[in-house]
């Protein structure tokens, strides 16, 4: 895997531990794939205000969420032969945890946060190059559908109100096949909406699909000029 990735780590429990799925052991990669997941997003808008120069600022936010999301992570995963090094428990081996988008993309954003604690954002920077290198940029990417978590966010931003935060309330079920309760909150709107996936993103999207349903309905509508 260190050969796939291009690069060899000083410390090699990073590796060990961003390969290291909850169900096998406490020492597990949850923590190194919160952190892996802003140095991608980082690395990625880097990358696209290089490549993408005219794009305004909302077509760049689209295309970013089209290379983060579970999908795209999942494919590059895939490539790298993720699953195979992968460190699961019995029960997740059993129901195909080494095949599950959820984890691979989760294991992928790891190791990038593991490079990162190893040699610093720019070396995390030539991984993530690297990986989405077979990936064509262009600006039709941002033509594809806004995921609920992209399109809550611009709607904010239209109204210069804060980004929204999310948190885990709570996880539900057996290590293998765990549902996760997510909390989205607004604090300028003063509500919280929950939603609940099969992952943490997935959670964080049916949340964010909740509070977007409910600011649209609450929000006045425009009176017509001339009364």
């Amino acid at each position: 895997m260190q050969k796939r990735l291009g690069h060899v780590f000083s410390s090699p429990r990073l590796i060990e531990r961003a390969l290291t799925h909850r169900s096998f052991s406490a020492d597990h990669n949850e923590r190194l794939e919160f952190l892996g997941d802003s140095v991608l997003s980082l690395a990625v808008s880097g990358l696209l205000f290089e490549k993408l120069s005219q794009l305004p600022e909302g077509d760049l936010s689209r295309v970013r969420a089209n290379l983060v999301k579970q999908d795209t992570l999942h494919q590059i995963a895939t490539r790298l032969g993720l699953s195979a090094c992968l460190r699961l428990g019995d029960g997740e081996k059993r129901s195909g945890g080494h095949k599950r988008p959820s984890i691979l993309a989760d294991a992928l954003e790891a190791l990038i946060g593991a490079v990162y604690l190893d040699a610093g954002f720019e070396t995390a920077s030539l991984l993530v190059r690297r990986l989405y290198g077979d990936i064509e940029l262009s600006a039709q990417m941002g033509a594809m559908g806004k995921d609920p978590k992209t399109d809550l966010q611009e709607w904010l931003q239209a109204r210069k109100m804060q980004l929204p935060q999310y948190r885990v309330v709570a996880t539900m079920g057996e290590a293998h096949r765990q549902t996760f309760d997510v909390e989205c909150t607004v604090p300028e709107a003063g509500r919280s909406e929950r939603g609940i996936g099969a992952s943490r993103r997935a959670g964080e999207q049916a949340a964010a699909a909740a509070m977007l349903t409910f600011l649209r309905a609450a929000e006045p509508a425009p009176t017509k000029a001339g009364g």
